[in-house]
């Protein structure tokens, strides 16, 4: 198409040409007249017109396929293109998931409950009776349980729940005997310890009651 444009374009100058000046008109041929001359002269312009315009669409066409054609080779390049760039991926993608699931966490499993015995309450509630209006030592109150007519086993389950400041039991002790009779530091921590209370028990009781 380029090339018949290019020949119309031609024919339209020299048309032109011929319909400008008369004198080369005749001396072509004296029977090409002015109108013959621009008759062939709009035939030849529209041929160029056409030409020209076809020739921009086969360019339009030309670069929209260019267009596909790069756009098809990107997208083909940034797809895996082998079978190890998939695994890659596949990998990848498994790896990420494994990362953002969060660990199941693990609930503590609750300590098994030990069911209190009427016997066993009972010595707890006697146990906190006796505490109440004096002072014993763990030994000296285990004793008096079993002398109550408990079990050693429930008589120490009792002391145990009892939850007792055994240091403030010797103290307590300690000023109980220093109301109604005179001792010495050494004889009364001996006196404690034949309560029922530890050296260090006497020892820091005796300490408080000499304050």
């Amino acid at each position: 198409m380029a090339v018949i444009g290019l020949f119309s374009f031609f024919a339209v100058l020299f048309f032109i040409v011929m319909a400008i000046i008369p004198p080369l008109r005749r001396k072509i041929s004296p029977s090409f007249t002015l109108k013959k001359s621009m008759l062939f002269g709009l035939i030849a312009f529209i041929v160029l017109v056409v030409a020209f315009s076809v020739d921009s669409d086969d360019t339009n066409m030309t670069a929209d396929v260019d267009k596909s054609v790069v756009e098809t080779e990107s997208e083909t390049k940034s797809e895996p293109t082998s079978e190890t760039d998939k695994k890659e991926a596949v990998v990848e993608d498994k790896v990420e998931v494994a990362v953002a699931t969060p660990e199941p966490t693990v609930k503590p499993t609750p300590e098994p409950t030990v069911k209190e015995t009427a016997s066993q309450r009972n010595a707890v509630r006697t146990a906190k009776n006796y505490l109440e209006y004096t002072a014993f030592s763990r030994k000296g109150l285990i004793e008096q349980l079993v002398f109550e007519g408990y079990d050693n086993t429930d008589a120490e389950y009792a002391v145990d729940r009892v939850n007792a400041d055994w240091n403030e039991q010797a103290a307590l002790k300690a000023k109980d005997y220093l109301e109604y009779s005179s001792f010495s530091e050494q004889g009364l921590i001996e006196q404690l310890e034949f309560e029922g209370f530890t050296n260090a028990q006497a020892k820091h009781g005796v300490s408080i009651a000499y304050e």
